[in-house]
């Protein structure tokens, strides 16, 4: 599983010209991508250390604070492109796989307490967000 998190001031995610998942106020902007082993531990790890990282202001946690959460799925994290101009997508897990994990990941933040938005899996989404200082970590398990 990976997950690329990013501090925000707001984020939001459009389908088809219509708001889907929108954080107003600051908090973390998750891209998650999944691959074909990931389960429930990956799922659970990967929630616990978006949740508890100090990546907020003044060294904060969003369990710190309750700052929202917006979760994109993202298989192109999965994307490898080091031959050729064309990149492999075959670490992604396929939709069938993935999306249980991507709902689990999100079930499982909420579970520990946050407010989490989602775009919507496998659509076509345009992501708007400002980033703030700009802070973006990858995490992987």
């Amino acid at each position: 599983m990976r997950a690329v998190v990013q501090r925000v001031l707001r984020a939001a995610v459009t389908v088809d010209g219509k708001v889907v998942g929108e954080i107003e106020r600051p908090g973390l902007l998750v891209y998650l991508g999944v691959t074909h082993a990931d389960g429930p531990d990956e799922t659970a790890w990967t929630a616990r250390k978006v949740w508890d990282l100090r990546l907020l202001r003044d060294e904060q946690s969003a369990s710190d604070v309750g700052a929202p959460v917006l979760v994109v799925s993202q298989f192109t994290l999965y994307g490898d492109a080091r031959k050729g101009r064309r990149p492999t997508w075959q670490a992604a897990a396929p939709g069938e796989v993935s999306e249980p994990v991507y709902d689990a990941f999100c079930a499982e933040l909420e579970r520990l307490g946050a407010h989490v938005q989602r775009g919507v899996f496998g659509a076509q989404m345009e992501v708007a967000s400002v980033n703030d200082g700009p802070i973006t970590v990858l995490l992987e398990r």
